[in-house]
């Protein structure tokens, strides 16, 4: 396999000039030619910027065209991408920038209306996605560059920009191509180094186990490209085999994820549990819970009938094409998983982390086991910290060329997790069959998957109702969909000042609307329940959360 990410780019790029590359669904289509111009227009502002190899550019708008175009331009330039949530509160995208020490800032429009250069001083320019323009910059020649970028590219490529023109940093193993952060909160926030041996190591396991991808193919981007799995899944492994990528550049509703399977009809499909769960719940349970339909699925011939027709409705819901829908980022429903595999739907179960820039485990879906996540990817190892691996769950430790190179200037946390030996701890639990097939038993870490992939970190929320009066300690759980607050309020001060119990209840729903202020919308507190007693601890004084992930308790 070739060992080079950006060689293997510079290659697909000059293989597959004239074929669509990039769109924004409903918009714009960049052919590979055009992105390669682009990049090369970006270049030229690299220099004038002052920006040398291993200095970092951070990115930060919604899934667009132009994200792609500045994230490889990024890489094959030989800076240091640094993608960032768009949905993080400003004060975050200040403290990453400012943690990153970035150099330029490609913003959305409607990022660069909350943000404030003067917060971050080691900016030399921010630049808008949308249109490359310069919206602020400490040296006139960068406003000028810009404005005579054009003729500038001109000059470099005096008889047309062509193929054999492009020639991109020569990448190694070791070097840090990317840092991508864990979380915004100046608190929690991890800057995972991923180095070019672990995205190429991913881009080698996604050409391994779906060859068919070319071209010819079409994928539709619905994930946050700034997250890991959706960065490495539905764009850059596309990028390195010729694949038009199709951005969802609207929050991707059910509904507009399906118009946009039905008339793209993508050749694979990477979600989240939500989508295939919400599609589950809406399009079938409805069906499944009808009298008449429970009678016919005892009857054997007939059930078989109906599994077929239930499959081949699903499967034309995704478009018609896809050779299977990889599944990641959190658990799958049981239920859903378990009907999903007896109808024969093409589906797989995969586990990752940022940490491993994704991929840890897959399987295809002709050869998996219910409710596993697959084997181990190739060049990655695992093993379960376990008397028992088969029988006990233990922490799921893992090795391989996936693995991180550390957190960005924190060492503590990195020896927390990376051992000496090139262990990686997850902090996940599970067990592990004979034929090595995983199962996760459960999360020590406490993320949550958001709605459209992102990560939500409880602790983040909770130390935000925590310094609110009135509440002594709060838990942070998803329920149906949605997050739940569960507050142990501070009773003796409602007591002092002699507010009732319906008064408490206000006051808690007051503490949720301030608190959603502070919030991205991913991250929106949806209920609030008051708990009549403190949390119950671990020796530690943890929360045993495990006890609270549902609110019937």
């Amino acid at each position: 396999m070739n060992n080079s990410l950006n060689l293997l780019l510079q290659n697909s790029l000059k293989e597959n000039w004239d074929y669509p590359a990039l769109s924004d669904y409903k918009g714009i289509t960049l052919n590979y030619k055009d992105v390669a111009r682009r990049i090369e227009k970006l270049h030229i502002v690299y220099e004038i910027c002052g920006v040398k190899k291993g200095y970092k550019i951070a990115l930060c708008s919604k899934n667009q065209a132009n994200w792609g175009v500045v994230f490889l331009s990024a890489l094959t330039y030989g800076a240091v991408a640094v993608p960032i949530l768009h949905e993080f509160k400003p004060g975050n995208i200040h403290h990453i920038v400012n943690h990153s020490e970035s150099l330029i800032l490609f913003a959305g429009d409607a990022m660069w209306e909350q943000l404030n250069e003067t917060e971050m001083p080691n900016l030399q320019a921010v630049i808008m996605m949308n249109d490359f323009s310069v919206l602020f910059a400490k040296d006139q020649k960068i406003i000028d560059t810009r404005e005579h970028l054009n003729e500038l590219f001109g000059k470099k490529f005096p008889k047309n920009f062509r193929q054999q023109h492009i020639k991109y940093h020569e990448d190694s193993p070791e070097e840090l191509s990317m840092i991508n952060y864990t979380s915004g909160t100046t608190g929690f926030s991890k800057g995972v180094m991923i180095p070019y041996r672990a995205l190429m190591s991913n881009v080698n396991f996604a050409k391994q186990v779906q060859p068919h991808l070319n071209n010819t193919s079409n994928v539709v981007a619905m994930l946050p490209t700034a997250h890991m799995y959706g960065m490495m899944f539905e764009f850059l492994f596309e990028m390195t085999v010729g694949a038009h990528v199709h951005f969802l550049t609207r929050i991707p509703s059910p509904k507009i994820i399906m118009d946009a399977f039905a008339e793209i009809k993508p050749d694979i499909v990477v979600s989240v549990p939500l989508i295939i769960e919400k599609i589950y719940k809406k399009k079938l349970q409805p069906i499944l819970n009808k009298t008449s339909i429970r009678v016919l699925l005892r009857l054997p011939v007939i059930d078989q009938k109906i599994q077929k027709k239930i499959n081949a409705e699903l499967v034309k819901t995704f478009g018609g094409r896809f050779y299977e829908v990889i599944i990641g980022g959190a658990a799958f429903n049981k239920e859903a998983e378990a009907f999903f595999r007896k109808i024969g739907f093409p589906f797989t179960v995969g586990y990752g982390m940022t940490e491993c820039a994704p991929i840890i485990t897959y399987a295809p879906w002709n050869n998996t086991r219910l409710y596993s996540c697959g084997k181990a990817a190739p060049g990655m190892e695992i093993k379960i910290n376990s008397s028992d691996p088969e029988v006990i769950p233990g922490e799921i430790l893992c090795k391989g060329d996936n693995i991180m190179l550390g957190y960005y200037k924190n060492p503590d946390a990195t020896d927390a997790v990376l051992q000496k030996d090139g262990w990686l701890r997850t902090g996940d639990m599970g067990v592990i069959d004979k034929e090595g097939y995983l199962y996760i038993r459960g999360r020590s870490k406490s993320m949550i998957l958001g709605p459209s992939g992102q990560n939500i970190y409880p602790e983040e929320i909770e130390s935000i109702l925590n310094n609110m009066p009135y509440v002594v300690e709060s838990l942070v759980i998803e329920d149906n969909g949605g997050l739940t607050a569960l507050i142990y309020p501070d009773f003796e001060q409602a007591e002092n000042n002699s507010l009732t119990e319906v008064q408490l209840e206000k006051k808690m729903e007051e503490l949720r609307n301030n608190a959603n202020e502070e919030l991205p919308n991913y991250c929106k507190i949806q209920n609030i329940k008051i708990f009549p007693e403190e949390f119950e601890k671990t020796p530690k004084r943890s929360i045993k959360r495990f006890l609270y992930q549902r609110t019937e308790i």
